[in-house]
């Protein structure tokens, strides 16, 4: 239960940071009540996932979910560029995190 609850935090990372973003500085309402909820969510559920996983761990799954995430939402959208080193270097931090789950 605690790897989904922290993989399900990892993705609320990338929403909060993307609210974040687009919330211009929090001038703009929707964004900014999106950056809120999902941000207590993700730390929430970060926290009850250190309950039963090593800290390390738990946090750099937690990150490399949400960073990965980020990352291609913003290239999709058109706000980051896409090339083929950037695909292939968020795939390797892909990797890493498949890699801490495994070997845990």
């Amino acid at each position: 239960m605690a790897w989904f609850v922290l993989v399900l935090s990892g993705v609320l990372e990338a929403a909060w940071a993307t609210a974040l973003s687009r919330s211009e500085g929090f001038t703009r309402l929707t964004p900014s009540v999106i950056f809120g909820v999902t941000v207590v969510a993700s730390m929430l559920g970060l926290g009850y996932a250190m309950r039963t996983l090593p800290v390390g761990t738990a946090y750099a799954v937690w990150v490399g979910i949400g960073a990965s995430l980020t990352v291609a939402v913003a290239m999709v959208s058109g706000d980051e560029p896409v090339s083929a080193a950037r695909i292939l270097l968020i795939l390797g931090l892909v990797g890493c995190v498949i890699g801490l789950k495994l070997v845990h």
